[in-house]
């Protein structure tokens, strides 16, 4: 089975796709780990990827699509849950041509919804708890960054809503509930 979480950082995609790959053996691919792994890998790729990464630009669809394709090769698993990928209808359809030409498909995409204010409050709250426990805090954790970012999400990635929903893919969670409600409702949207 391969799935898309879909939904604005912080959302809790990362510990979605950790419970899945946990109960049910698939493989989370995380463009910003794959990326964060070519760049140290001494690959072509991952050489081509640094440069990129240190020139202060953003890495092109056809690299990620590269990687992606190369998980698609080599890792085991139930499938994957694609995370962080795809952002734009053109990666979209990339990676609908990608899995289709090693035989396979996308099998559901599910929405992790939330309200941005209580996602922004949560965000806020719990880099502020890491900081007093002297825990190491994300850089762009921080009110300014996250609504910056949330823009970014609408722009860019909100259109794929409504693609997956066209092709009937699309599932819908409450993101904001408990860490065990979520992955319960997500595990019932799967196995519907």
């Amino acid at each position: 089975m391969n799935i898309i979480l879909l939904g604005p950082p912080g959302a809790g995609k990362g510990t979605q796709a950790r419970i899945l790959e946990d109960k049910r053996g698939m493989v989370q691919l995380s463009t910003g780990d794959m990326l964060r792994e070519a760049r140290t890998s001494g690959t072509e790729m991952g050489q081509k990827v640094a440069a990129i990464m240190d020139a202060g630009e953003l890495v092109t669809d056809e690299i990620v699509i590269g990687l992606i394709e190369e998980k698609l090769q080599n890792a085991q698993g139930n499938g994957f849950i694609f995370d962080g990928f795809p952002r734009t209808l053109a990666q979209a359809d990339a990676l609908g041509q990608l899995l289709d030409s090693h035989g396979q498909s996308l099998d559901a995409v599910i929405e992790m919804q939330v309200n941005d204010e209580v996602l922004v409050d949560r965000i806020v709250g719990r880099a502020e708890e890491a900081r007093k426990a002297g825990q190491p805090v994300r850089a762009d954790d921080n009110e300014e960054s996250l609504k910056i970012r949330l823009m970014e999400y609408y722009k860019k990635t909100s259109p794929l809503i409504g693609y997956y929903y066209h092709a009937g893919d699309l599932s819908a969670v409450n993101g904001l509930g408990e860490i065990d409600e979520v992955a319960a409702e997500i595990s019932n949207a799967l196995d519907s």
